[in-house]
């Protein structure tokens, strides 16, 4: 039945599906209402997605992880050799390209600028099977070895998800945004076990919005999206394998955090023009080959990098967590960028309207 035909019936003969849908558009308990669905949604995705990442890494290599106990053969494929450290992330590139090019070519790239067009430019709308092919296709990106983390992909999934709930009730563009800023925020919040985080990242970052109304949205959300993921992965912090019991007993050492956060946020500042120029470099050497067998070839230049640093790859807290002295460290301003951009190629600068002031 149409809406119009709805809009003039009298009020007693509206069918209840359509006072419902009235009611979670129009009034502020609907929208709190589908908010909790949302976080409760971006729990699950991200426990999903968790355990996608686990299935394929297993399936291409028998361990939980890529590369984090050396240089050693997959139990699957032992005739390879550490060969399999060249044609798992080759035969990874050959079933990503394509499922991207394919089915979602929105899903391509890290997913936080993606999810910041959408808001800027879209009106919050994602298309459905966004959340689907990303989940997948990251997850297989992840479990073959590439260094792309797990929080991009599930900022653009708990946001794809949301915006699909949010267009299948019409929600009006206003109330979408914020719908797709807790997805966001509860794929944060459910990813690191920290509600918090969800929060601020949702509402600075994604949403750019400071109203009371959304803020307070985003908070439920995010804390719903905690509750959901802990159920499955526990109340643990994310990085508990840093040491523990670290405290600030002089004045002198909050000084030296905040010489440590002037070079951090210049390091930040420095890995993106990096990557930036990664980026352009790969494409202008790709020009007008095909998109889709781009990761395939990518694949060959990561393993390349694998070689020399093995802990480079899979997510990047692993190899953080692994990393005990500065020469590790020097790796990855250099070789970090290039094995991201080799992969997971993101969209063009200037297609960010918001993202290069955020």
């Amino acid at each position: 039945m149409t809406s119009e035909a709805t809009a003039g019936r009298p009020p007693d003969t509206v069918p209840w599906t359509g006072k419902a849908s009235g009611w979670l558009r129009g009034s502020r308990a609907g929208l709190l209402v589908i908010a909790l669905v949302v976080g409760a949604g971006s729990g699950l995705g991200a426990v999903a997605f968790r355990y996608l990442i686990y299935f394929f890494t297993w399936l291409a290599t028998g361990h939980v992880q890529f590369g984090q106990q050396g240089r050693v053969p997959s139990t699957h494929l032992p005739w390879l050799g550490l060969a399999f450290l060249v044609v798992i992330p080759v035969i990874g590139g050959l079933i990503y390209g394509p499922l991207i090019y394919r089915y979602a070519r929105e899903a391509r790239g890290h997913g936080v600028p993606e999810v910041m067009i959408a808001v800027a430019d879209e009106g919050g709308r994602i298309r459905p099977q966004v959340a689907a092919v990303k989940s997948v296709a990251s997850a297989i990106c992840i479990g073959v070895g590439g260094s792309v983390g797990r929080e991009g992909p599930i900022v653009q999934i708990g946001s794809a998800l949301a915006s699909s709930l949010g267009q299948w009730v019409k929600m009006p563009e206003s109330r979408l945004r914020i719908l797709v800023a807790c997805g966001a925020a509860g794929g944060i919040a459910a990813t690191f076990n920290a509600p918090i985080t969800g929060v601020l990242f949702g509402v600075e970052i994604i949403l750019r919005e400071f109203s009371i109304e959304a803020i307070f949205t985003v908070m439920l959300s995010a804390m719903a999206a905690d509750l959901v993921s802990r159920q499955f992965l526990g109340s643990a912090p994310f990085l508990s394998g840093l040491p523990s019991g670290i405290a600030l007993h002089h004045l002198t050492s909050y000084l030296l955090v905040a010489a440590l956060a002037v070079i951090a946020a210049l390091a930040g500042r420095a890995f993106a023009k990096i990557l930036y120029a990664t980026e352009d470099l790969c494409d202008k050497v790709w020009g007008n080959r095909p998109e889709w067998a781009r990761p395939a070839v990518g694949g060959i230049a990561m393993a390349a990098v694998s070689l020399f640093v093995i802990r480079l790859t899979g997510p990047g807290w692993l190899g953080m967590l692994a990393a005990g002295g500065a020469a590790f460290a020097a790796y990855l301003p250099i070789v970090y960028p290039l094995r991201t951009m080799l992969r997971h190629p993101l969209p063009e600068p200037e297609e960010l309207p918001e993202a290069n002031a955020a």
